[in-house]
């Protein structure tokens, strides 16, 4: 049996490219420990909007910042390999996937102080090493030494129709056109932030399943792992 090294997976790329999906699918694989920084940018944005920190289309940057202090967000396994956020001892991982919080979390993940706390807790939950983790800039800011970087894409109308379908199997009612709309505001947002942006690193192997089925992803990345690492999944 090959030893998987305790190495750091960083899965970066645009919204709705499935990245959550394949890094639970590679931490399951190889038995890596699965963070979903998209999901603490979430909970701070569920934080702010369920206490007032958000209104008249903006957000209460004063409030906000004194308030992370007391934020207690952590994930917790449930047993079956994958990870949940918690915020105390509440689980709001239902509640961070709704349309009201994708539509402010760009504008949240972009506050450098959000970053800052955000990026502070990842390197505290990843310091037994051997971690998968997917975000906007895991790759370029929160771990630029990763042993292993892969950038996400897909084409917009495939992503759109993911997160379509994604939210009406939750029951949250919207039109494909909102959701091709909020995906695209966050696109640019993310891009264009003046703190670490959504980009490429120049070490990163990029991955387009626009046309891949879940399973040719799994074969693209045994590949991978057995070509940089020696291991076999």
């Amino acid at each position: 049996m090959i030893t998987v090294p305790d190495i750091i997976i960083a899965v970066d790329g645009w919204s709705s490219t499935g990245k959550s999906t394949f890094a639970k699918l590679v931490a399951k694989q190889f038995g890596f420990l699965y963070l979903d920084s998209g999901a603490m940018y979430r909970g701070v944005t569920l934080h702010a909007l369920e206490n007032g920190m958000i209104s008249g289309g903006a957000v209460d940057e004063a409030a906000l910042e004194p308030a992370l202090a007391g934020l207690d967000l952590h994930f917790e396994r449930p047993g079956d390999g994958s990870t949940r956020l918690f915020c105390g001892s509440r689980d709001i991982e239902k509640e961070i996937r709704t349309m009201e919080v994708s539509g402010w979390v760009s504008p949240i993940s972009a506050i450098p102080f959000v970053r800052r706390w955000v990026d502070e807790r990842l390197h505290s939950f990843s310091e037994k090493g051997r971690v998968i983790m997917d975000g906007r800039d895991i790759g370029t800011t929160v771990f630029p030494n990763a042993e292993l970087k892969i950038f996400m894409t897909a084409s917009d109308e495939v992503r759109a129709q993911r997160r379509f379908d994604e939210l009406a199997a939750k029951g949250d009612p919207t039109s494909f056109e909102d959701v091709m709309k909020n995906l695209k505001e966050r696109d640019y947002i993310d891009s264009h932030r003046e703190t670490s942006p959504l980009r490429r690193a120049e070490d990163a192997f990029e991955l387009d399943n626009s046309d891949m089925t879940l399973h040719e992803e799994l074969v693209w990345i045994q590949g991978l792992m057995q070509g940089r690492f020696g291991i076999l999944g």
